[in-house]
């Protein structure tokens, strides 16, 4: 056990170190001046090269990788907006058949207002011999109208 123990601890004293000297010869690398203009110089030519490609698909009309991504995306969008509309589809559709489902309580309904419309019509036939208009004497009287008393019609004339 002492062995494994020994070695391991070797081993990450080992790693240390080759991770400082590469740390060191990076950075010695990075102030060299030579080698960070061509670094810069690299990423110049990558960045053009880049721009070259997109212009040279754009003129064979080709998308480029960013096209399709942004294709991609709008793609995912329009998906979720018509989930969305087919949801509410869907419910709309469950709240049509449900109005339509108590359709046997809506005809017993119908069928109870046409037989009290026919109660009405009765009734309303055998009240044919009552006047629809009030007499004159219950009609109402204006307040600043004076009414002159009717003349009393005498007993052995009659009139015409």
């Amino acid at each position: 056990m002492a062995d494994d123990s020994g070695q391991s601890g070797l081993r990450e004293r080992i790693a240390r170190q080759g991770e400082d000297a590469l740390g060191k010869v990076a950075q010695e690398l990075l102030e060299n001046p030579l080698v960070n203009s061509a670094i810069t110089r690299a990423f110049d030519a990558r960045e053009r090269a880049a721009k070259a490609q997109e212009a040279t698909l754009g003129a064979l009309n080709i998308p480029s990788a960013a096209d399709v991504e942004r294709l991609t995306r709008r793609l995912r969008s329009v998906s979720q907006r018509m989930e969305g509309i087919e949801e509410a589809v869907d419910r709309l559709d469950q709240r049509l058949a449900g109005l339509a489902s108590p359709g046997a309580g809506l005809e017993e309904r119908l069928g109870a207002i046409e037989s009290q419309l026919g109660r009405l019509a009765t009734e309303i036939s055998n009240l044919t011999g009552v006047p629809s208009a009030p007499p004159r004497e219950q009609e109402r009287l204006k307040v600043d109208e004076v009414v002159a008393p009717k003349p009393k019609a005498k007993p052995g004339k009659p009139r015409p």
